[in-house]
């Protein structure tokens, strides 16, 4: 009772604060969506590895994580939207608003077009075999599904803005339900094809690929015929001049995006070249498992950072500083919760997967170490994402580009740490954030930010 009180009094949510009230409702909402999408992402788990093996999923997984990769063509567009859309909004300029939407929907288009017909062009002359460490033997299977898998994702890549509008607009309840909607057709359509084909990574492909792209038209057509009708893209509204305004964030955006795609992507990567494809599968088990608790902080964070945009826009910095004591303490909660779900991890993977797959106990110390670096980076850099003062986050971003892999690699390979040294290299890279960053936030809370630390 004591920590709910707390929670209360520190954030405010007791005191009829709107902001704070949206903020409690979107909480609310979402850890009650998330939960269900996380439920369904873990029986997703054993029920593809039971489909198909723990190789192929290996390969499932790597191949998803190289296409993820081409998500870095957004070049920041969807965040710089993201903070224009809520700073327009707040100004109560709807017009604004309109031109940011429209404008960001025409460039994406245009460049994943450009992107998908290179794509075709490229993908016959790519060894996907190779790529992936498979057998030679499924070069043809793989060259298919990586173009089944791109097709999906250049669709997906331009509507999922409808769910930067709605987190932008401070709703990302409404954005997690449809993704929960895209996570329950996915576990239908596996359902059934587990029960009428045999294993077949094609299959798979479809089933997960489609299941998100028709939640998302679906939302997209609702949303702009309804509550965003006044900001439904149009040819009229689209101004190639505020590409300006949303790249000029956007571009810093855009280098923060790779950065993340080299840290979470490229240890499926390294792991599959150093060990195998089949250790892939150990690494994404014990992630899943740990990876709970950043996404159920992320469903808290996740209405700030529209949020700091508009109280930091209205100096209304008391607001933020009891924002942040309050992530404060559910980073304790959490970091707790972390060594408790350390200390029972071989039980419940008995319990979740079966003793298929051991899962090595150093693998699980390195994941929980992860969740607690990270969860606490991501209260600061959630404020300054809100605010757009990135610069210190960029700079930060390329020390970590350059020498995450090869640290990673140096652990995992000549110190012979394996799937653990991979990832206490991203430890090691987050904990750089988890130092500076907090810095960055009180100097410019105090008012005595300059140079590199208030840009």
């Amino acid at each position: 009772m004591r920590f709910i009180t707390i929670l209360k009094n520190t954030i405010g949510l007791g005191n009829g604060h709107e902001r704070s009230n949206r903020a409690k409702r979107n909480i609310a909402a979402s850890f009650i969506i998330k939960g269900l999408s996380i439920l369904i992402s873990l029986i997703l788990v054993p029920m593809t590895i039971n489909y198909i093996n723990p190789t192929k999923y290996g390969i499932w997984i790597t191949l998803s994580s190289i296409i993820g990769w081409f998500s870095f063509f957004d070049i920041g567009f969807g965040n710089g939207l993201r903070n224009k859309f809520a700073e327009a909004v707040a100004l109560g300029n709807k017009e604004l608003a309109r031109k940011y939407v429209s404008t960001t929907y025409a460039i994406l288009s245009i460049i994943i077009v450009v992107v998908f017909f290179v794509f075709i062009i490229t993908n016959p002359f790519l060894n996907w075999a190779k790529i992936l460490g498979a057998p030679k033997e499924m070069a043809q299977e793989l060259s298919s599904l990586a173009f089944i898998v791109f097709s999906f994702f250049c669709l997906q890549f331009v509507l999922q803005l409808i769910t930067t509008i709605l987190i932008a607009d401070q709703k990302p309840a409404k954005a997690s339900y449809f993704n929960l909607l895209g996570s329950v057709f996915s576990l239908i359509t596996i359902f059934l094809i587990t029960k009428s084909t045999k294993g077949s990574l094609i299959y798979l492909g479809l089933a997960l690929g489609f299941s998100p792209i028709l939640v998302l038209s679906v939302a997209s057509i609702w949303f702009f015929t309804h509550d965003y009708k006044y900001y439904v893209p149009s040819f009229k509204y689209i101004k190639f001049s505020y590409a300006k305004d949303l790249m000029h964030l956007g571009i810093k955006f855009f280098i923060l995006q790779i950065a993340a795609l080299i840290l979470y992507q490229t240890n499926n990567i390294i792991i599959t070249q150093l060990i195998g494809p089949a250790d892939v599968t150990v690494f994404n088990i014990a992630y899943k498992y740990f990876g709970v608790i950043p996404m159920a902080f992320s469903i808290i964070t996740a209405p700030f950072w529209s949020a700091y945009t508009e109280s930091y826009l209205k100096k209304d910095l008391e607001w933020i500083k009891r924002s942040i004591r309050t992530l404060m303490y559910l980073w304790l909660f959490t970091s707790l919760l972390a060594l408790l779900m350390l200390l029972v991890s071989g039980y419940i993977y008995k319990l979740w997967i079966g003793s298929r797959i051991p899962i090595p106990f150093s693998v699980s110390i390195a994941c929980a170490l992860y969740v607690i670096i990270v969860t606490w980076a991501n209260i600061f850099l959630t404020f300054v994402n809100g605010i757009g003062k990135i610069s210190l986050q960029l700079y930060l971003t390329i020390i970590v580009i350059v020498f995450n892999i090869p640290l990673a690699i140096f652990l995992a390979k000549y110190l012979n740490m394996g799937i653990s040294g991979v990832l206490f290299a991203t430890c090691i890279d987050f904990l750089i954030f988890a130092i500076i960053i907090p810095i960055q936030y009180l100097k410019i809370i105090n008012n005595n930010a300059v140079g590199i630390w208030n840009k």
